[in-house]
């Protein structure tokens, strides 16, 4: 099996998307979006900019813990990681990114949360 994007509405009715590995751990989340166009938009912004060199950065959160942000080529932060414990985790964290992104298939589930 390998890596999805999971599409979802909000309950403030915007859109968001996890990346999912293999194991269907989450490995990326996107900021919300207002429109579901925007949001397919960001779904392609990862699956281009994955495999970008330089396009990842490892961080360490104030508590110890490490997250990776995923930028696109002008900078903007276009998905985000949970927390790892290690910045090893952290970093496989990031070649999980490119490895599941740039096939993973899409699972629209925002028509469902519509009325």
């Amino acid at each position: 099996m390998s890596g999805k994007f999971q599409l979802k509405k909000s309950s403030n009715g915007q859109f968001h998307f996890n990346l999912l590995a293999s194991n269907g751990q989450v490995v990326l989340s996107s900021e919300q979006y207002k429109a579901h166009a925007s949001a397919l938009n960001g779904i392609d912004s990862v699956r281009k900019n994955a495999t970008r060199e330089g396009a990842f950065e490892v961080k360490e959160a104030s508590n110890g813990k490490y997250y990776f942000v995923l930028k696109a080529s002008n900078g903007q932060i276009i998905g985000q990681s949970q927390m790892y414990a290690s910045l090893s985790s952290a970093e496989h964290g990031c070649e999980s990114v490119q490895n599941h992104a740039p096939q993973a298939m899409l699972q629209d589930e925002s028509a469902a949360a519509t009325g």
